[in-house]
């Protein structure tokens, strides 16, 4: 599929950019060459290939999830303008 001037510009609108009109042709060549190459990509037959999600067959190391501070809340509280029963009171916004 070759994208053309006004396949450009209907592009541009839709992401809100401006490019020079002498850039045109050039964005239209290197955007169709993308359009080909995706199209190249969905023509390969990928019914027998598995699904994964990773290209190693390893796990993954997680680190431990465990807490690696402490947090005073009444000293933090203490800065706060406005608190009750240990949370922030913040001002109505919504009618």
């Amino acid at each position: 599929m070759s994208l053309d001037s006004t396949d450009i510009d209907k592009l541009c609108e839709l992401a809100r950019l401006a490019i020079p009109a002498d850039e045109v042709a050039d964005v239209s060549a290197k955007l169709s060459d993308i359009v080909a190459l995706v199209d190249q990509l969905k023509a390969a037959d990928t019914a027998e290939v598995e699904p994964m999600a990773h290209p190693l067959d390893r796990s993954q190391r997680l680190r431990v999830d465990s807490a690696t501070e402490d947090v005073d809340r009444e000293l933090y509280q203490d800065n706060a303008p406005a608190v009750e029963r240990g949370l922030y009171l913040v001002p109505k916004v919504i009618d």
